[in-house]
């Protein structure tokens, strides 16, 4: 029998029985996505969706391998210059360019993922800070990925020659599709014997070590795959917006993504996605207060760290008693 444990409490039994509520809760994020694009403006489900995507890959880094990366931005910002540029300059359709962007994520991620897991606790989360900067600074320098403006008008041309992706609505149900297959991947993985072996190393590494597990490959694969979901999130985000920019290979997008899961539920299934809805809204909503947004926004995360110490679903698995 398996458990799941959320941030700083204890742990839950994962039983077929209780995976059921998981089914009903993915089932129920199904339904609300499906409806609400007729109610709620699409291009803001979009960066939800994508921001969604970002946090649950990252979450699978830090909640279930317990490996605290505060680079993370430098996979989706690569992956939005990487599909920018194959979409504009050379003309790749949209399929193909979030592939090269995802493939180059998974790249990097196999990169710095193989210097980083060399160190643990704060050094590894410095070592991915540095990496990140030194790429961050790469991507301000580099020619191809237009400075301080960015890769702008990014045509979003047409998906397997029959999806146009410059209808709203289309290109929403796409960025659905693209998302709940990462959920849905990031999900499988932490339930297979794989996710078994990562929740060991998060829990005691060195007992893992003694039983034989190759942990340094366990942890790259998990990096590695994390990177690449993050930059499948950070491709299609490029199309969305039809722009890719300083902004999210800069470290306060690491810092946001943190916020995300830990608002959310660190080490629960559905905790980032929610975090990042909850964050996306505040954005959206407060973006009239300017600078002061980033203040009002510190204020509601000690709030909510104070009163919801494992995140809003984590607090609602406590209360239920339901992995979720």
């Amino acid at each position: 029998m398996a458990t799941t444990k959320a941030s700083g409490g204890p742990a839950i039994a994962t039983t077929p029985a209780t995976l059921s509520y998981q089914y009903l809760a993915f089932g129920a994020l199904v339904a609300f996505f499906l409806v609400a694009p007729f109610f709620i403006y699409p291009v803001f489900l979009m960066k939800a969706l994508c921001f969604g995507l970002f946090a649950s890959a990252f979450n699978l880094l830090v909640g279930y391998v317990g490996l605290l990366s505060f680079g993370h931005a430098i996979f989706l910002g690569s992956a939005g210059y990487a599909t920018a540029h194959a979409a504009k300059v050379w003309g790749f359709p949209p399929e193909l360019a979030i592939l090269v962007g995802t493939a180059a994520a998974g790249a990097l991620g196999a990169l710095i993922g193989a210097i980083a897991i060399r160190r643990q606790g704060i050094y590894f989360a410095m070592t991915t800070l540095a990496l990140a900067q030194m790429l961050y600074f790469f991507a301000l320098q580099a020619p191809f990925t237009g400075g301080e403006d960015g890769i702008q008008a990014v045509p979003r041309g047409t998906m397997f020659g029959v999806l146009d992706l410059g209808q709203t609505m289309t290109m929403y149900w796409v960025v659905l599709g693209i998302f709940l297959g990462g959920f849905l991947l990031v999900y499988r993985t932490i339930h297979s014997p794989m996710g078994q072996v990562l929740k060991a190393i998060r829990e005691n590494e060195p007992r893992a070590v003694s039983l034989g597990y190759k942990v340094d490959q366990y942890k790259l694969v998990a990096f590695v795959l994390s990177a690449a979901l993050s930059g499948l999130a950070g491709g299609t985000k490029a199309l969305v917006f039809q722009l890719a920019s300083l902004t999210d290979v800069h470290w306060t997008m690491s810092g946001e993504v943190v916020l995300m899961t830990l608002l959310g539920g660190l080490g629960t299934v559905f905790g980032p996605v929610v975090g990042a809805f909850v964050m996306v809204t505040l954005e959206h909503y407060l973006a009239q207060l300017g600078a002061w947004v980033t203040i009002v926004q510190g204020i509601i995360f000690v709030i909510c760290v104070l009163t919801f110490r494992r995140g809003i679903v984590g607090e609602l698995a406590r209360i239920l008693k339901k992995p979720l």
